[in-house]
């Protein structure tokens, strides 16, 4: 820009940052939401709004899944390196390594205002479908947690619309075995950006978790009950009360990006 407008690169960041009080953002990937996705979204966002408003949120789980991996965590805009030059950083500083096929771990959790679930990981090999949703997570956690988190209160249990959350024997599980939960065709379709452990839990999670590589998945599976472990209460509890705010703003973009 300073080359076509031929003045000085400083004197065009005071123009763009003093004068016309701009700043500079990166431009972001995100998922294609095509126009029949924001319409459910702006649809589901109001009911969910609605229900949220009337029932409150001390009794909401909200649950998801996150594939981890050994390999070490960083963040390319924030992970710096301080040095005179390049050629000083030692290479185990300098370098994140990665490979083609990590070793990998599947986690499923839930969070509240209240509490959170222990970490379920899904035994290699095993693929989540309807069956080992059920036994593995509905059966041995969620059914018991009225009693255990939710001090014998009738609780509302969230999942997002993955094939094995969705199949119908799920939902007949779910409407015998649970007080309540979000179905199937209440939850908004791709949206991450309304479920507090993908848009914050689990980016903490795996920031403290995988800080560094692990040689092993049992190195991972420690790493990460001892930091879930340490979450502190009231950071769960913020990210929770964050989900009114971003159904009214999903609302407010028609069901568009609020990210």
């Amino acid at each position: 820009m300073a080359k076509e407008l031929k003045i000085s690169r400083g004197s065009l960041q005071t123009i763009v940052k003093r004068d016309l009080g701009l700043s500079s953002f990166k431009k972001r990937k995100i998922h294609f939401l095509s126009d029949k996705i924001k319409t459910k979204r702006l649809s589901r966002s109001k009911v969910l709004h609605t229900r949220f408003a009337a029932q409150g949120l001390d009794q909401v789980l909200f649950s998801d899944e996150k594939l981890f991996t050994v390999e070490q965590a960083f963040n390319r805009q924030n992970d710096r390196i301080l040095s005179k030059s390049t050629s000083t950083i030692p290479d185990e500083y300098r370098y994140v390594k990665r490979v083609q096929k990590p070793l990998s771990l599947m986690v499923w959790a839930g969070v509240s205002s209240v509490g959170q679930t222990p970490l379920v990981f899904v035994p290699a090999g095993v693929k989540i479908n309807a069956a080992t949703y059920k036994e593995l997570i509905l059966q041995l956690i969620v059914k018991g947690l009225g009693e255990m988190m939710f001090e014998n209160q009738p609780f509302i249990f969230q999942q997002d619309g993955a094939p094995a959350h969705t199949a119908n024997s799920t939902q007949e599980w779910l409407r015998t075995n649970i007080p309540d939960f979000i179905s199937k065709v209440e939850w908004p379709p791709s949206s991450p950006d309304l479920n507090p452990l993908d848009f914050s839990v689990w980016p903490i999670l795996e920031s403290s978790a995988c800080s560094k590589s692990h040689n092993s998945i049992e190195s991972l599976k420690q790493s990460l009950t001892r930091e879930w472990e340490k979450i502190p209460q009231e950071m769960l509890r913020t990210a929770v009360w964050a989900v009114p705010g971003r159904l009214k703003a999903v609302i407010k973009k028609k069901g568009g990006y609020i990210e």
